[in-house]
C-alpha cells in the first residue's frame, strides 16, 4: 500500500534537496507534526542522514525543542544515538542547543524514555549530563540524573 500512495503522490519521499535536508526534516525543523506524519506515511525515513552537519531529523528537531515532533520521529524509528558531525546526539542538542526551557526539557525526557544513551559525550568529552550541569538547567539535571539510576 505504501508503495502505492509514493506512486499516487508521485513522491520521491527520501529524496534530498540541495541543502541536504528530506522532506521528514524539513516538516520537522517546522515543527510541522501533520506533514511529519504524511512524509512517514508516504515512505520518507525517519532514519535518513541529512543536512551539512550530516545530522537526522530527531537532531534537527531535539535542537529546536519540538517535543512532539521528537515524540513522532521516534515512534518512526529514529536513530537515538545517532552522531553528527559536531560529535553530537539529539540528546545532547537538547541541551546544547536548547534553552532549558518547557519545550527542550519534554524533549530530553522523550528521548531518555525512549532509550537514548546518557553516556555519548561531546567531542570535548563532556556527558549531557556535565553539560546540563554547566548550563544551570536543573529540571534537565534532575531526569539525567534520574536516568542515570536505570
Amino acid at each position: 500500500m505504501r508503495r502505492s500512495r509514493q506512486r499516487a503522490a508521485g513522491a520521491a519521499p527520501n529524496a534530498l534537496e540541495r541543502d541536504r535536508y528530506d522532506i521528514v526534516t524539513i516538516a520537522a525543523v517546522a515543527d510541522d507534526v501533520p506533514t511529519l506524519k504524511l512524509a512517514l506515511e508516504l515512505g520518507g525515513s525517519a532514519k535518513n542522514v541529512t543536512s551539512r552537519y550530516d545530522g537526522t531529523a530527531l537532531i534537527a528537531a531535539a535542537h529546536l525543542g519540538h517535543d512532539e515532533v521528537t515524540r513522532v520521529l521516534i515512534a518512526a524509528g529514529a536513530p537515538l544515538d545517532h552522531v553528527n558531525n559536531l560529535h553530537w546526539t539529539a540528546l545532547i542538542e537538547s541541551i546544547v542547543l536548547g534553552d532549558g526551557g518547557k519545550r527542550h526539557t519534554a524533549t530530553l525526557k522523550a528521548l531518555l524514555d525512549a532509550g537514548a544513551s546518557t553516556r555519548l559525550a561531546d567531542r570535548q568529552g563532556r556527558t549531557p549530563l556535565q553539560l546540563a550541569r554547566g548550563r544551570g538547567y536543573k529540571e534537565m539535571v534532575a531526569l539525567l540524573e534520574q536516568a542515570a539510576k536505570r
